[in-house]
């Protein structure tokens, strides 16, 4: 019969703790056991090898000449049990994560800085875009977890990470003409920033007009920062360069929006990256 395989790791431990301390009360404390149960894995042990392994007097434990030869192996045994369990704890985990692109600025920077942290082991995949489009992906199984804004009501799930607060960014140096229409730098339809931006306006009785449309909130900010026009943005993705003109051309406010995680996310590195990541956008609402 192969004994190989009948060698229990544990007990091989217990016989080199033994061994190597040459007593069985102080192996049962660095294994958190008992002196009783020491000796019950060690019988175990020599009844399956069919060889005494320990000579046991009432003042030490030495080695048998079995036991001798044993030795060097059962380190062996041991270490190869240890690479085994390293190489299955290395085991690639990933996270498909979407981020609608109107938070793609600093925040999202800090968050993807937990994702380079080091011993984390998790492949982190991102993907941006509109917050509809990610919530679809998600529900169909294609992104373990999404961070989106909610525009209405017609869904309530979720975890609310903040709220992020939204205004009119432009270069230092813009100045809209007079008695023309402002100068919008927005996305294409449909986009809900660009409907509630438009909407205020409408209210507040302002004329605009498209100076720039682009796809994403990084492209409407380039333009922005180029002097094409106003830009409405979420203020934790505004780059450096832009300042707030609200205020300065009497613009109507932008309502916030809350920042909403919904996450399908079970592997435990997975979960711990995520809520770092969480961390990051739940800092938005203490600044």
């Amino acid at each position: 019969m192969d004994i190989r395989r009948l060698l229990d790791p544990e007990a091989v431990e217990t016989f080199v703790l033994a061994a190597d301390l040459r007593s069985f009360t102080k192996a049962a404390a660095t294994l958190n056991t008992t002196q009783a149960a020491v000796s019950l894995r060690l019988k175990r042990l020599e009844a399956q090898i069919g060889q005494r392994l320990l000579e046991r007097t009432p003042r030490r434990i030495g080695l048998t000449p079995a036991g001798e030869r044993f030795l060097g192996p059962a380190r062996d045994i041991l270490a190869a049990h240890r690479r085994a369990a390293e190489a299955l704890m290395q085991e690639n985990v990933s996270l498909n994560l979407g981020v609608t692109h109107h938070l793609v600025g600093p925040e999202l920077t800090r968050a993807i800085q937990v994702a380079g942290q080091p011993g984390g082991g998790v492949t982190l995949s991102l993907r941006t875009g509109l917050s509809r489009g990610l919530l679809e992906m998600f529900d169909a199984g294609e992104l373990d977890a999404v961070i989106v804004l909610r525009h209405d009501a017609s869904r309530r799930d979720g975890e609310i990470l903040a709220e992020s607060r939204f205004g009119w960014f432009a270069a230092p140096t813009f100045s809209p003409f007079q008695g023309e229409p402002l100068p919008l730098a927005v996305q294409r339809q449909p986009c809900n920033l660009r409907a509630m931006a438009v909407d205020a306006l409408a209210v507040a009785g302002l004329p605009w007009r498209e100076s720039f449309v682009g796809e994403g909130a990084a492209s409407v900010a380039a333009a922005a920062s180029a002097g094409l026009g106003l830009a409405p943005l979420a203020h934790c993705a505004v780059p450096a360069g832009l300042v707030e003109v609200g205020g300065r051309f009497k613009l109507p406010p932008l309502p916030p929006r809350p920042i909403i995680l919904h996450s399908a996310v079970s592997r435990p590195r997975a979960a711990a990256l995520l809520n770092g990541m969480a961390s990051a956008f739940r800092s938005v609402a203490v600044r």
